[in-house]
């Protein structure tokens, strides 16, 4: 859909480890670089780069993706997978890609955001958008209409857009999360799902607990621990309400000059 060839220059924003950059390198033979605002993470990164061979195609660089250090029109492409939810304001971020993108040049981004069923004014709405945000670390979820206005305003053309968790899966994407062992596949996904039962969850908070009180384990491990665990029951409800989308999709392109 983004028409990714070799010997493009693409930008990933918020690239993580670089997991998604070396797989789309490997089909696409793109150039691709990474920023991310963490040295930790951009030096395993790079380490996966070269264990991989792809060190020649891959570059990662310490950065704000409010304010990149990049020249305008500089990308032929870019994209963003789970990394903008984080921003102060969807609008600023994607003008910024806007500007780093050269005319013609394609923006893929997969959102989280808050569906148009969303109802700020309803308590159970908030709480479960609350709990999404204060287990991920999210400033401000909007809702997918907000995001449609926000690439927009920045001065994309808008080309495709759709909720990849309306397509008809077999199995709903919070399965993991949601502590039903019947959605089980594989011997990886019955211990996925195993410490997200009732009993499951019970043990590691009781095991975090006890390490964490002998000095196994940093002082508020248990606290993190449970602030993930609301999140988790957060995103499971948001989803079987039809409230909230790990996976939109959207796709733009910048006119040409």
């Amino acid at each position: 859909m983004m028409g990714l060839r070799e010997g493009m220059k693409v930008l990933d924003v918020g690239c993580g480890v670089g997991g998604p950059a070396r797989e789309i390198a490997k089909f696409s033979g793109a150039n691709i670089v990474g920023l991310n605002n963490n040295d930790y993470q951009i030096e395993r990164a790079e380490r996966y780069a070269t264990k991989e061979g792809l060190a020649s195609q891959l570059g990662f660089t310490k950065g704000d993706f409010m304010q990149m250090s990049f020249p305008p029109n500089v990308f032929d492409a870019v994209y963003a997978i789970e990394a903008t939810v984080h921003a102060p304001s969807l609008e600023g971020v994607y003008s910024e890609i806007f500007r780093v993108l050269k005319p013609g040049g394609t923006f893929g981004v997969y959102e989280w955001l808050m569906t148009d069923k969303y109802d700020n004014e309803n308590p159970h709405h908030r709480e479960i958008r609350l709990g999404i945000e204060q287990g991920d670390g999210i400033s401000n979820m909007v809702k997918i209409s907000e995001a449609l206005e926000a690439i927009q305003k920045a001065g994309f053309v808008l080309e495709h857009h759709e909720d990849l968790a309306d397509r008809v899966d077999a199995r709903p994407w919070y399965y993991p999360l949601d502590g039903d062992l019947r959605m089980a596949s594989s011997i990886g996904d019955i211990i996925t799902i195993a410490r997200m039962t009732r009993l499951g969850r019970f043990f590691v908070h009781n095991l975090v607990g006890g390490l964490e009180s002998v000095g196994m384990i940093p002082k508020g491990t248990k606290k993190t621990a449970n602030s993930l665990g609301v999140a988790a029951d957060c995103l499971v409800a948001g989803g079987k309400e039809k409230l909230f989308t790990p996976m939109y999709l959207m796709v733009a392109r910048k006119p040409e000059a």
